[in-house]
């Protein structure tokens, strides 16, 4: 029996030293459990992504010093083989690396596997940096078993869709026994059924048990949710690594089948993934965590404006962070409802989170006063309502510049797709929590955290009330934009199309399509896309967001400013 070590890892881009002293003690788990094999993420060595760290020679001479360190250290834990993923020098015309797939074993590097598929897509840009490998299917053996390597992209395209090469197809002709996988595949929702579908599809093709490792963490806007697996040709998903979660775990392979590392049958893991809502809350928890880890704060601020947005960023935050580590700060001008304070208050105290009250109408008023004072007009109408939300973006930026914490702003989806945000205001911050989800998933996200607890963490009443910007008297949402049951449906056909699930794209599409059968319909329609489009320049400023859905705002979706939308 050929036993194998799954490393699935939280790994931290350029930090090369730390990242091997994670491997290190994966492998002595991995030598402790028996193994002849231990795998790891792509890219393990740098994690995923670099990006133009790998046009800098420095970091390219500590990528060449990690490799050297790794292989002093398979000579440590003799006879063990090490699958690891780095880039690699090459020479001739093109780009000067490959993303490569290393076996080492006692200090030797026992085969060498270069990507074939780059990535161009979505958040991928690997052709920037890479050059295509060209070899056929590397097999080597191990114990008593032939076993076939892959790296992420290279095992998306059985169908043949996407590139006129199959690396599968390469694959199936060297007829290995099993074929491992190193990934780095970001999360979003619906991904990981996509996984298990593509990989068992192409298992079953080819008659190829696969055993498929993931990266795990956050890195920047993407989550990587880990949830390694292993199937089997006919059989499907057959055993499934924790979701969010690092994991180093030992699997046995014998006779064509995967088996515990006992020798026993795997059991077939439940499939279904998690709840919608769920999912939104575990992948944000994690991608915010290690976003402040790796950026080196410990505390996060937010400003608490009584509304449905930042009431669910802080419940958020202080799941990731402990409530210690999160402070609010409401920042009431003369527009604000007593209401708003007090659904401020009761929040944080249900949080168990400080809140910090900074009143903003004086300031307000010496603004407006000097503004006329210059330029010979009342500062009234929009430029009024912004100058409120530019002063608490200032006092928010302030308390982040005195105290160390990072400032999380509070927009989401729905506002950030039509531009109803001010800049330099409530756009300020380090990391957008909830800018993957529309305004109707944040209601729903925030009575699944109140279900879920069993209690009320955010206040019913933040939860009943008619959104409001409150920055004029009576100020309502839906004053300026349609109701967020419609508008959500036209920018999920706008902003995503097809790249929805099935069921999500069939239900917009008939809502958007009964909408444009009446005049008023096709007016509303076509004026959110004009907001759309003139708020990219918004957009390109704004911060970092945490990606939940297959297309996010940020590397996700490219597309210009100056440009003529019809």
């Amino acid at each position: 029996m050929l036993k194998i070590t799954l490393a699935q890892l939280d790994l931290t881009v350029g930090d090369i030293d730390g990242n091997i002293d994670q491997m290190v003690q994966a492998a002595q788990k991995a030598q402790a459990d028996g193994a002849q094999l231990v795998v790891f993420p792509e890219l393990s060595i740098t994690a995923y992504y670099p990006g133009d760290l790998l046009d800098e020679p420095e970091f390219l001479a500590r990528v060449d010093a990690g490799i050297a360190r790794l292989r002093e250290e398979t000579r440590k834990l003799p006879g063990l083989y090490w699958v690891v993923g780095a880039p690699t020098r090459r020479q001739g015309p093109g780009k000067q690396l490959h993303n490569s797939l290393l076996v080492l074993q006692d200090g030797t590097v026992r085969l060498q596997y270069d990507k074939q598929l780059l990535p161009t897509y979505n958040i991928f840009d690997e052709r920037r940096h890479f050059e295509p490998g060209r070899d056929a299917a590397k097999v080597l053996r191990i114990g008593n078993a032939q076993v076939g390597f892959l790296i992420c992209e290279d095992g998306w395209n059985d169908s043949g869709a996407d590139y006129a090469t199959n690396p599968f197809e390469r694959m199936a002709d060297a007829a290995p026994d099993v074929v491992v996988s190193i990934n780095a595949s970001p999360s979003h929702l619906g991904k990981r059924e996509q996984r298990h579908q593509i990989f068992s599809e192409a298992a079953t093709r080819h008659g190829l048990p696969i055993l498929y490792v993931n990266q795990i963490g956050g890195q920047d806007q993407i989550v990587f949710d880990g949830a390694s697996f292993a199937v089997q040709p006919g059989d499907g998903i057959v055993w499934e690594a924790p979701r969010f979660a690092e994991a180093t775990c030992t699997l046995g392979f014998d006779n064509g089948q995967f088996c515990t590392s006992g020798g026993q049958p795997t059991q077939r893991p439940a499939i279904q993934g998690l709840p919608t809502m769920e999912f939104y809350r575990q992948q944000i928890i994690l991608g915010l965590r290690d976003y402040a880890r790796r950026c080196g704060f410990r505390q996060v601020v937010v400003g608490s404006s009584g509304g449905i947005d930042s009431a669910l960023t802080l419940a958020l935050a202080t799941e990731a962070l402990g409530p210690n580590n999160v402070v609010g700060i409401t920042m009431p001008s003369r527009y604000s409802s007593s209401g708003s304070v007090d659904d401020s208050v009761a929040l944080c105290r249900n949080l168990g989170i400080a809140l910090k009250t900074h009143p903003i109408a004086d300031l307000v008023a010496g603004y407006s006063s000097q503004f006329e004072s210059s330029f010979n007009t009342p500062l009234q109408g929009l430029p009024l309502e912004n100058l409120q939300a530019r002063i608490r973006g200032t006092i928010l930026m302030e308390f982040s510049n005195a105290f160390g914490h990072l400032l999380l702003t509070t927009g989401n989806k729905s506002e950030i797709s039509v531009g109803y945000c001010t800049l330099y205001g409530d756009t300020n911050g380090g990391l957008g929590l909830i800018g993957d989800l529309y305004k109707t998933e944040v209601f729903a996200l925030s009575r699944h955290i109140n279900d879920s607890a069993g209690r009320e963490i955010i206040p019913q009443a933040i939860i009943d009330k008619a959104p409001s910007a409150e920055l004029a008297p009576g100020q309502k949402d839906e004053d300026s934009l349609p109701p967020y049951e419609i508008l959500d449906e036209i920018l999920k056909i706008l902003i995503e199309g097809q790249r929805l699930s099935t069921q999500e794209y069939t239900a917009a599409c008939v809502f958007v399509g009964n909408l444009q059968m009446t005049e008023n319909g096709r007016a509303m329609v076509a004026k959110v896309q004009r907001m759309v489009h003139r708020s990219e320049y918004k957009r390109r400023q704004a911060p970092p967001i945490l990606r939940l859905r297959p297309r996010a705002f940020g590397t996700g979706r490219q597309m210009p400013i100056a440009a003529w939308y019809p």
